[in-house]
């Protein structure tokens, strides 16, 4: 028996409530693990301190259910948080109804539990075998009917179910890959599968490359409290163009693809960076249509405009100046507002911004915004402060 399956047993569930207590009230590691072995052998012990530090973690993406669930250390890195996995279970039920899910490539099982909560009955599996009996264990935790086994995502035929969902591992010795060729299952694989099944919904990384996305594609970048989370691949209409749409959360605003020609002009007083699900989306233009602004060039994803604007959509600073970028006059501009504190942010840029930031040896009371950025070859630095959030 596992480190893992330990846990579920009688004497498991015990440690685990007591290290979770001794966890939750900031004991120190090395006293927890000294007071829990006089009662339990190391094993046990070393599994029910690993997984209490993880439900403490798992909060943040979890909420309350994390006080009853299970993680692995890179399952729980990977997993759909709450919001993000209840919002793609929500489309898909809207999409194609509650019917037969596949669940291709599990992990311990964000969303196979936001698909079960939805009423679609749903088939998991998983190629590892702790995972699978991790999400096994959340589907019973939470008191939810589901099938979860140990297999290959390739083992399950996709035309035998209403829906084929698929959560790719994005990992390659510990580092996180951004090559989709190097997904597991890796990218042909899966499109194969989308091609065998009757509809589709692929999560994938939000910097996922354009060429890779299918003709027939609704491709959705979703942000969650101004952080781009994830995007996921809808597959299974008829149409010839990949639509694209940006979505927020939790306030479930969403932004779809209009054609419209984006406006170029000089920087106003006014300086606004769009939210990264519309960036990655290519919705700037939008945006830039919703506040009534323009781009301070083609290819940058900055906008402009002489009056203020507020939009969920954007963060928005108030200029003071704009500058060809020079760490002298930048250091210079900072020094006579007695700035001792900076964000900086970046778009177009090649600045180090730690080494920037080191450079600048700022002092004094106040803070500032430079966002460092181009004009077509021309590199500048807008010193800016920031606006109040919508």
């Amino acid at each position: 028996m596992g480190q893992f399956e330990l846990l579920l047993t009688p004497a498991g569930q015990k440690v685990l409530a007591e290290a979770v207590e001794l966890v939750r009230g900031g004991a120190d590691p090395v006293q927890a693990a000294t007071a829990l072995r006089r009662g339990y052998g190391a094993d046990l012990v070393s599994a029910a301190l690993t997984q209490a530090g993880l439900r403490r973690r798992a909060v943040v993406k979890f909420g309350a259910d994390a006080e009853v669930m299970y993680f692995t250390p890179q399952g729980l890195e990977q997993a759909t948080r709450v919001e993000v996995a209840e919002h793609r279970a929500r489309r898909l039920v809207d999409r194609w109804g509650a019917g037969s899910v596949a669940d291709a490539c599990c992990g311990i099982g964000g969303d196979l539990v936001a698909l079960a909560r939805a009423g679609c009955a749903v088939d998991a599996v998983d190629v590892d075998p702790v995972t699978a009996a991790v999400a096994r264990a959340n589907v019973a935790a939470l008191g939810l009917r589901a099938s979860v086994r140990v297999a290959d995502a390739g083992e399950l035929d996709p035309g035998a179910y209403d829906v084929w969902f698929a959560d790719p591992a994005r990992r390659t010795s510990n580092r996180r890959t951004f090559d989709p060729n190097a997904y597991t299952p890796a990218w042909p694989v899966l499109m194969e599968m989308v091609g065998r099944s009757r509809a589709a919904c692929l999560k994938v990384a939000p910097g996922i490359p354009y060429e890779f996305i299918p003709d027939g594609t609704e491709a959705e970048w979703v942000s969650f409290r101004g952080e781009v989370k994830e995007a996921s691949l809808w597959l299974g209409d008829k149409s010839q163009e990949v639509r694209r749409k940006a979505t927020l959360l939790p306030i479930r605003e969403t932004l779809e693809a209009s054609g419209v020609e984006p406006e170029v002009g000089t920087i106003g007083r006014y300086l606004y960076d769009p939210d990264g699900a519309a960036v990655r989306a290519h919705l700037v233009a939008e945006v830039a249509q919703i506040i009534t602004g323009r781009l301070i060039d083609p290819q940058i994803a900055y906008i402009t405009s002489d009056s203020p604007a507020r939009s969920p959509w954007v963060s928005g600073y108030e200029v003071e100046e704009v500058m060809p970028f020079s760490l002298k006059r930048l250091r210079a501009a900072l020094r006579d507002r007695h700035v001792g504190s900076v964000t900086i942010k970046k778009r177009g840029s090649a600045v180090d911004v730690e080494r920037l930031r080191r450079d600048l040896r700022l002092h004094g009371d106040n803070t500032r915004v430079v966002l460092l950025t181009r004009l077509g070859n021309r590199p500048i630095a807008i010193l800016a402060t920031e606006l109040p959030t919508p």
